[in-house]
């Protein structure tokens, strides 16, 4: 594949794990609580009310809503079903759980690497603030961050990646668009933009297989082999991972 000119990347569950930080909050909190909740079982079924709260903004079914309003309707939502009651302070605690999750090991070295090389960006269904907190806390070193609330809609309407080209003043087809998820990829194909999967096999929870496997352009393992099929002819993989073991590329 030729160098793009930039590089965007879907944030949730590409870059930061939800998944660990989500169900040690909900642990913490609801031990402190005294009510009873499986912590990992309520991050799915938080994260499951994702895409169809997002599909209300991008129907015109609702005005457009960031990122903490929506998980505040979820989490009432998902509270309601399970029969537990939280005081505001707790719910409002487990909301803010979204501003500081985890990268992934991969990450914070990986996107630093990648950022020598070419111009990269978060493209995200998240709110201007909430990417501004998560680069801070997990170290995402971004040149810039696109959010959704850009184009007053949510990926993967076309709208959300073309105004990211835009902004960049870039044609989409220079533009490579990261996630782990098919949803994202297919909307990126869709406007233009050229593709490329990360493997997250633990996005849902230690154990629990990918939901599928996304059409790209290119398929990688970690972002370190991200930039080795990048990287100029000559250029050493091995500088790039630290003498880190490589795992194989699936494949374009």
């Amino acid at each position: 594949m030729d160098a793009p000119e930039a590089v965007l990347f879907d944030v949730f569950g590409t870059l930061v794990d939800w998944y660990s930080t989500i169900r040690d909050d909900a642990r913490r909190i609801t031990e402190r609580a005294g009510v009873a909740v499986d912590p990992g079982p309520f991050a799915v079924m938080w994260r499951e009310r994702y895409q169809p709260a997002l599909e209300g903004v991008r129907s015109g079914a609702r005005a457009f809503a960031n990122f903490d309003q929506l998980h505040r309707e979820t989490l009432d939502d998902v509270l309601h079903e399970l029969g537990v009651d939280l005081g505001e302070a707790d719910r409002e605690e487990l909301v803010a759980g979204w501003h500081r999750l985890q990268p992934w090991p991969d990450v914070p070295r990986g996107l630093a690497a990648l950022r020598e090389r070419v111009c990269v960006a978060a493209l995200s269904n998240g709110h201007t603030r909430l990417l501004v907190d998560l680069r801070r806390h997990a170290d995402l070193a971004f040149d810039t961050v696109f959010s959704a609330e850009l184009a007053g809609t949510y990926k993967p309407d076309p709208a959300v990646y073309l105004t990211a080209a835009r902004l960049l003043e870039l044609r989409p087809d220079q533009i490579l668009m990261v996630a782990c998820h098919g949803w994202d990829l297919d909307g990126a194909r869709s406007a233009g933009l050229r593709t490329a999967h990360v493997a997250r096999p633990d996005e849902w929870g230690p154990g629990v297989s990918p939901r599928s496997v996304p059409k790209a352009d290119l398929a990688v393992g970690d972002l370190h082999e991200l930039l080795a099929r990048l990287a100029p002819e000559g250029a050493s993989p091995a500088a790039v991972r630290d003498d880190q073991p490589t795992t194989r590329v699936q494949g374009p």
